[in-house]
């Protein structure tokens, strides 16, 4: 028998730096999937959702980045849980900013349907050199009893194979993957999506938000790779049945019947020196230079022009 599940992902605009009427617009959206969608048991929203980042938007005069950043928990969390409360769904809504102490990290959250803060997550790869922020130190799952085990990551996260690798390994049979994603490097996230789901036979659901924040195109794949679901670049909600034994079967019988890689990685004698004599000693970073924001290569420092 199948163990079916019932995901949505919701691509939506945010209120450019009103944190306060983008979670009623959150809220509206939830109490539409359970009109719409009774079937549906979590619901995804992109990064920085709640928080009303939107990096392509003027900020209101005095406005800080960080203006939103609170502990955790804190009247943004307090309100978050009691929408999933209020709706009896698993709720991810994307991240927010988290204080603690002098740092400021990206934090996924999750709550069961009886509001309770079962998983959070700090953004582990910040978009150097863009993005400012503390980077996280723990991988992050939970469980969903009677469902299965699930991972989370944030935006860039998903360019580090090696995240995505390390939530299956702990278990994951679902990648939860909040983005805001509004640059031309959309079409590789694509791609990117789709690479994980094959090298690790499960499934991925990726939601960016929509213009102006976001350039959506939010996609859900399956454990073989195969697209389920791909939005355009407007609001849109992506629901989906998905079937966590498809997980098993896969990872038992192959990629499309051919491709048992997890159990040979799993039968493999060798060691790999990237993870043995750590990332630091490869002759690959020997020459790279420092992480900085590119060059005008147009750029004559000699004449200024």
């Amino acid at each position: 028998m199948a163990n079916l599940f019932g995901v949505a992902a919701v691509q939506m605009q945010v209120v450019p730096w009103d944190s306060s009427r983008t979670v009623e617009r959150m809220e509206q959206r939830l109490r539409y999937i359970r009109q719409v969608f009774p079937w549906v048991n979590l619901v995804c929203f992109p990064e920085l959702c709640p928080a009303s980042t939107a990096p392509l938007e003027p900020r209101p005069p005095g406005y800080t980045w960080d203006a939103t950043a609170e502990v955790i928990p804190g009247p943004l969390t307090e309100r978050l849980a009691a929408i999933a409360r209020r709706y009896q769904v698993w709720l991810q809504p994307g991240s927010i900013y988290e204080r603690d102490g002098d740092a400021i990290y990206n934090t996924a959250l999750v709550f069961s349907p009886q509001g309770e803060l079962i998983a959070r997550y700090r953004k582990m790869f910040p978009w150097r050199p863009w993005e400012e922020l503390a980077g996280g130190q723990e991988f992050c799952t939970f469980d969903i009893p009677d469902v299965g085990c699930f991972g989370l990551c944030i935006c860039y996260d998903g360019w580090f194979p090696e995240v995505v690798r390390t939530l299956v390994w702990m278990g994951a049979e679902v990648i939860l993957h909040p983005a805001l994603t509004g640059t031309v490097d959309r079409s590789a996230e694509l791609v990117i999506e789709q690479a994980h789901a094959i090298f690790n036979q499960c499934y991925m659901v990726n939601v960016n938000a929509a213009p102006t924040a976001g350039c959506g195109r939010s996609i859900m794949v399956d454990p073989h790779g195969r697209v389920l679901q791909q939005a355009g670049t407007h609001e849109e909600i992506l629901t989906e049945m998905i079937d966590l034994d498809l997980v098993r079967q896969v990872r038992e019988l192959g990629s499309i019947g051919l491709n048992q890689h997890l159990k040979q990685l799993r039968d493999f004698d060798g060691e790999f020196p990237i993870y043995v004599q750590g990332i630091r000693q490869g002759v690959l970073f020997r020459d790279l230079g420092p992480l900085r924001l590119p060059r005008n290569l147009n750029y004559h420092e000699e004449t200024g022009s």
